[in-house]
C-alpha cells in the first residue's frame, strides 16, 4: 500500500511567519525613522521663541512719533516711483515702511484672542490707512505729472495670484518672526512681494484723478493682501501652540473660524473671477498670435510688398467684437483667395471665431504712370536733341524733377482712409505744407493736423500721436513729416 507523505520541511512555516513578522519590522522601523527625519526636518516649534516673539509684533503696532513721519516719507517715496515707473524706487519705498505692523497684531490677537491688542491694532490699522491715502492723495493732487504708469495700473486689477502671494508671504513672515534670532532678509523680502504701499498709493492717485475704478481696485488689492496676511498670521500662530490670554469656548472658536473662513472665500472670489477673464485674455493673444505666425508672417510678397508687425492691433473684448488687424505696406496687394484662405484658418481656432480680421493694405502707387510721362516727355523732345550727350543730361535734369515732385506729392485721400482704418479715436486729419529754413537751406515740411475725438485719454493720444507719427513716416518714405 502506497502512502502519500508531505515533503514540506515541518520547519518552513515558522519561518516564514518570523520571516514576515521581521519584515514588517523593518518595515516599521523604515517608517518610523522617516517620520522622525521630517519631524526634524519641518518641525518650527523648537526654536520657537513665543515671548520674543509677542513682544517684537506688540511693539510694531503703535503709529505714532517716528512711525508716522517714516511712513508719511515712504508713502511720498512710493508715490514718486509710481509716478515716475521706476520699480527700484518703489521697492525702496516698502523696505522702510512700517504698514506690516497692525497686520500683524491683527493676526496674533486673533490666534491668542487678545481683545485688549485687537483693538490697539485695529485702531492704528485704521490710522495707518486714512494716513496713506491722504499723503498719495495730495501728492498727485498738487503734482503736475499725473501720467497713468504701468506700475500704477499693475495695482488696479488684483487677481488669484496676490491671493497667493499675500498667504504665503504672511506665512513666511510669521516663521520668521516667531525664529529665535528673527531672518531679516525674510522680512524684506515679504514687504516686496506683498507690497502693501503701492496699492495705497494707487488709490490716492485713483482719487486725485476722480477714477473711481482704480481707487477701487487697488484697495481690493490692500484688502487681500491684509486679510491674508493675517489669516496666515493666525494659522501660524496656532500651528506654534501660542497661548491664549483668554479662553474661549470650543463652540465660540468654530463659529469664529467659519466666520474667517467665509470672509476669506468673499474675498477671493471677486479674484478668481478676474483671474478667469485675464486667463481667457491670455489664451485669447496666445491663438491670435499662432493665427499671426501661420497665416501673413509666413506669406511671401512677389513685389515691393511688406508685413508691419509693429502696427499689428490684437483688441481681445470678453463681451464680443474682438479683432485683430494687420498693417501691410507697398505696390502689391493680397490676393482675395489668400485673405479668404485666412479667414478659414481664422475660425479653426475656438476663440478666434467670432472675431473679425481686418487687413489694411496700402494701395498702389503711380510710379508707373509717372515713368511713363518721363518716356512720352523724351519722345516728344528727342527731335530737338541734337547729341546723345544732351539726351543724358536732359533725361536726368528731367528726372531728377519728377523724382522731387514725386516726394512731395502726397496722396491724402489714400493716406487718410488708412489711417481711419488704423487708428479708431482718429476725428479728423487735416494736411498741409510748411515752408521751414535754419537760414542755410529752405525745406518744405508735409504736416498733419489731428483731431482726436473728445474723451480720448491724454496718454492714448500721446501713444497714437507717436504711432501715426512713424507709421506716415515709413508709408510715405520722408522723415520729415511732422504730426500735430
Amino acid at each position: 500500500m502506497n502512502e502519500n507523505y508531505d515533503k514540506r520541511n515541518p520547519l518552513s512555516d515558522s519561518d516564514e511567519k518570523l520571516s514576515g513578522e521581521k519584515a514588517k519590522e523593518d518595515f516599521q522601523g523604515f517608517i518610523g525613522s522617516t517620520r522622525k527625519f521630517l519631524s526634524g526636518l519641518l518641525n518650527i516649534r523648537r526654536d520657537t521663541d513665543q515671548v520674543a516673539t509677542r513682544e517684537a509684533i506688540i511693539a510694531d503696532i503703535p503709529f505714532k512719533g517716528h512711525t508716522i513721519w517714516i511712513l508719511i516719507c515712504s508713502i511720498f517715496i512710493a508715490s514718486v516711483g509710481l509716478n515716475a515707473n521706476s520699480t527700484a524706487v518703489v521697492i525702496g519705498a516698502m523696505l522702510i515702511s512700517p504698514l506690516m505692523g497692525p497686520i500683524l497684531g491683527v493676526g496674533m490677537s486673533l490666534a491668542t484672542n487678545d481683545i485688549d491688542t485687537l483693538r490697539r491694532s485695529l485702531k492704528n490699522f485704521a490710522v495707518m490707512v486714512v494716513i496713506s491715502i491722504l499723503t498719495a492723495y495730495l501728492f498727485f493732487e498738487f503734482f503736475p505729472l499725473r501720467d497713468e504708469s504701468s506700475e500704477l495700473l499693475a495695482r488696479t486689477e488684483p487677481d488669484i495670484r496676490d491671493v497667493l502671494i499675500a498667504f504665503f508671504g504672511g506665512f513666511a513672515l510669521v516663521i520668521a518672526r516667531a525664529k529665535r534670532g528673527t531672518v531679516a532678509t525674510v522680512i524684506f523680502g515679504v514687504a516686496i512681494a506683498t507690497a502693501l504701499m503701492p496699492p495705497l498709493c494707487t488709490a490716492g492717485f485713483g482719487l486725485a484723478i476722480s477714477n473711481w475704478e482704480y481707487a477701487t481696485g487697488a484697495m481690493y488689492l490692500f484688502i487681500i493682501n491684509t486679510i491674508f496676511i493675517a489669516l496666515a498670521t493666525v494659522i501660524v500662530l496656532k500651528i506654534l501652540r501660542f497661548p491664549m490670554v483668554r479662553y474661549m469656548h470650543s463652540k465660540k472658536r468654530q463659529f469664529y473660524a467659519r466666520i474667517a473662513t467665509l470672509i476669506s472665500i468673499l474675498v477671493m472670489i471677486p479674484a478668481i473671477i478676474t483671474f478667469f477673464n485675464v486667463w481667457q485674455k491670455s489664451q485669447y493673444m496666445s491663438q491670435a498670435q499662432d493665427l499671426i505666425q501661420q497665416t501673413i508672417a509666413v506669406y511671401k510678397f512677389r513685389d515691393r510688398g511688406r508685413y508691419l508687425d509693429n502696427l499689428t492691433k490684437i483688441n481681445y473684448d470678453k463681451k464680443g467684437g474682438s479683432s485683430i488687424e494687420l498693417v501691410c505696406m507697398g505696390d502689391e496687394l493680397i490676393p482675395d483667395n489668400v485673405i479668404a484662405s485666412w479667414m478659414e484658418q481664422k475660425n479653426s481656432f475656438s476663440r478666434l471665431k467670432d472675431t473679425e480680421l481686418r487687413i489694411v493694405q496700402g494701395g498702389r502707387d503711380d510710379t508707373e504712370i509717372k515713368f511713363n510721362y518721363i518716356n512720352e516727355l523724351y519722345e516728344s523732345k528727342k527731335a530737338e536733341l541734337l547729341t546723345k550727350d544732351q539726351r543724358i543730361n536732359f533725361l536726368e535734369t528731367e528726372l531728377a524733377k519728377m523724382s522731387k515732385l514725386s516726394t512731395k506729392q502726397i496722396p491724402f485721400q489714400q493716406i487718410s482712409a488708412e489711417a481711419k482704418a488704423n487708428f479708431d479715436n482718429l476725428d479728423s486729419l487735416g494736411f498741409a505744407y510748411t515752408i521751414r529754413t535754419d537760414f542755410s537751406k529752405i525745406d518744405t515740411i508735409p504736416v498733419f493736423n489731428v483731431v482726436w475725438k473728445k474723451g480720448t485719454r491724454k496718454q492714448d493720444i500721446k501713444q497714437n500721436s507717436q504711432k501715426l507719427s512713424n507709421w506716415l513716416k515709413l508709408r510715405l518714405n520722408d522723415n520729415k513729416v511732422m504730426v500735430k
